[in-house]
């Protein structure tokens, strides 16, 4: 495409030189620039772009868009714009061919959820004859179709990219997780969302945001901003938990249509008459299409409350609820997502990539519905990323729990030591004992905990630890398949340390 094609219809753009210029690739990294890339300058939280245009014109780049004309460069066509970030994304989406214009695009926000709530989606989209492309933490994935996930949300270019491949693929329709941090950097603007839903807002993130007020401002632009009704999308709608305390700020805040759901309360969306066991979950669901009776395998009310996202988003869609009840009971494990470890020894072994105080939270409470015996916890927080949580999230794994197991998570720079330190500042003031590895066998009735830092040596202590009917749970990681340490990354997934350390136990 030529660089006036792709700016022609943008507002508050003003360019200069041979518009009709020819462009192959965009990027805002000059590092990545090849011969006939179209560079933007963005101005980051550290780097400024515009620092690099130099560079970026001396790879072959043939226009720049900027945000300030002081650093225009000379020779080479550039447009000034007043938004680089929202530009790129926009001009992304143009140079795809415009992918999420034609077929629907549900994105989904919130702290905790998002990726069952996007399977569960897929599987529904697929019984209404629309299958899904799914965008998220775990990868971007379509049938035989897999990009690797640099991001939950990636930079606009690489998404629109991806959207386009996937469209190719065979997809006909898009679920996607839309994180704060690509909400905040403009990075899904550009893509046409028919639904947004709201899962819930708790404590994350915080190191980037600074406070919850700017969290959920955040988090409130795929409503305000992204589901404005247009020409190509007049029918837009949001679905909204009113379960969350923020819910009806986010309903508020909707430039569109709002469908509420909760478990609580009158919503539009909502389950009756439920019953929950360890075998999963059966309820009557209503909705303004209509009631139907379901079953699932999940577990515990916080995934009741992604299934009523999924149902939602399905009634938003006007899909059949034949499909969406289909799509329920039919869903299949989220990789890392209370996922069971297979073993001989009659011990429930769940993966679950909770990281939050509040998430870990609403496994917890469901485990201890099921438990028939002791629940066993593993679990550290990462580093380099909000320690506020640290001690939320030893209170609440300690105080839940029959035995605690304080571990690594993904240090990166920081001193695990020092992490666990914070995470035993929620834990001490609950006065437990603390016993060394080799003390606890001998008083396992005992509420109490133990700190292992190698989460190797951790996951294998509670493995060695449980007896028939208890609960472990290895929390924090998921589907992750690495541990980061300083700058390297390890190999490590916490199901298959679990699997070996079964096959190790003496019954």
């Amino acid at each position: 495409m030529t660089l006036r094609e792709l700016i022609e219809k943008l507002p508050h753009i003003e360019s200069h030189g041979d518009t009709t210029i020819g462009i192959s690739s965009l990027t805002c990294d000059s590092r990545a620039v090849q011969p006939g890339s179209l560079f933007f300058a963005l101005r980051g939280s550290q780097v400024d772009g515009h620092n690099y245009i130099e560079k970026a014109v001396a790879a072959g780049a043939a226009a720049v868009i900027l945000e300030d004309t002081a650093y225009a460069p000379a020779g080479i066509p550039w447009a000034w714009v007043s938004d680089g970030r929202s530009t790129m994304g926009q001009v992304a989406a143009l140079f795809n061919g415009e992918p999420t214009a034609t077929i629907p695009l549900i994105g989904i926000t919130g702290t905790n959820g998002k990726t069952t709530t996007t399977y569960l989606i897929e599987a529904i989209m697929a019984a209404a004859g629309q299958p899904a492309a799914v965008l998220g933490t775990i990868s971007y994935r379509y049938g035989a179709t897999v990009i690797q996930a640099s991001h939950t949300t990636p930079e606009s270019t690489e998404l629109q990219s991806a959207f386009r491949k996937l469209k190719e693929a065979g997809a006909r329709s898009f679920v996607m997780e839309v994180s704060s941090h690509a909400l905040e950097q403009k990075r899904v603007d550009g893509s046409h969302f028919d639904v947004g839903i709201f899962s819930n807002l708790t404590r994350d993130h915080l190191d980037y945001h600074g406070t919850m007020e700017n969290y959920l401002d955040a988090k409130s632009r795929l409503f305000s901003d992204l589901l404005q009704p247009t020409a190509e999308k007049p029918h837009r709608r949001a679905a909204v938990n009113m379960d969350d305390p923020y819910g009806a700020e986010i309903a508020k805040r909707s430039a569109c249509p709002v469908i509420t759901f909760g478990i609580q309360g009158n919503c539009d969306v909502r389950p009756t008459n439920v019953k929950s066991s360890v075998n999963g979950i059966c309820a009557t669901m209503i909705t303004p299409a209509g009631a139907f009776e379901f079953t699932s395998r999940l577990l515990g009310s916080f995934n009741l409350s992604n299934i009523l996202a999924a149902v939602a988003a399905g009634v938003a869609l006007n899909l059949p609820l034949t499909a969406i009840k289909y799509g329920i009971e039919n869903h299949t494990t989220v990789p890392g997502r209370m996922e069971r470890v297979k073993n001989s020894h009659n011990v429930t072994c769940l993966v679950d990539y909770a990281h939050t105080g509040d998430a870990l939270e609403n496994v917890l409470a469901t485990l201890k519905e099921i438990a028939t015996r002791r629940i066993i916890t593993v679990f550290g927080c990462g580093g380099d990323r909000d320690n506020g949580k640290r001690p939320i999230m030893g209170r609440v794994a300690a105080s839940m729990s029959d035995l605690t197991i304080v571990t690594s998570d993904n240090p990166r720079s920081e001193d695990p030591s020092l992490i666990i330190r914070q995470i035993m500042a929620g834990i001490t003031p609950l006065g437990l004992s603390e016993y060394r590895p080799d003390e606890r066998a001998a008083n396992s009735a005992e509420k109490a905990f133990s700190v292992v830092e190698n989460r190797h040596e951790a996951i294998r202590l509670a493995i060695r630890l449980a007896l028939p009917g208890d609960i472990v749970l290895l929390a924090g990681k998921g589907h992750e398949d690495y541990q980061i340490i300083g700058t390297t990354r390890h190999h490590f997934d916490d199901r298959e340390e679990a699997a070996a350390a079964f096959a190790e136990k003496v019954s």
